[in-house]
């Protein structure tokens, strides 16, 4: 599979959800948050988003809680 990385903020709601959705699946992911590293904030405004969370599977992102795209892709990388 191919890695997984959740770009987060501290206090953000639906990261936990997305977070939460990821551990239940058996998903391994990093977590970035982007209020700990100007790096990895910079890193989301590189990709055009400018909210999280923004969840990067392989080359895909799903911006939000989005459990549709999260089955495409994650079967997809399967």
């Amino acid at each position: 599979m191919e890695k997984v990385i959740v770009y987060t903020s501290t206090n953000c709601p639906h990261c936990r959800q997305v977070k939460g959705y990821l551990a239940e699946k058996g998903v391994e992911y990093e977590e970035r948050n982007i209020e700990q590293s100007d790096e990895f904030a910079q890193q989301v405004w590189d990709m055009g988003m400018r909210a999280v969370p923004v969840t990067v599977i392989g080359e895909n992102r799903v911006l939000g809680m989005n459990k549709l795209q999260f089955e495409k892709y994650l079967n997809e990388e399967a």
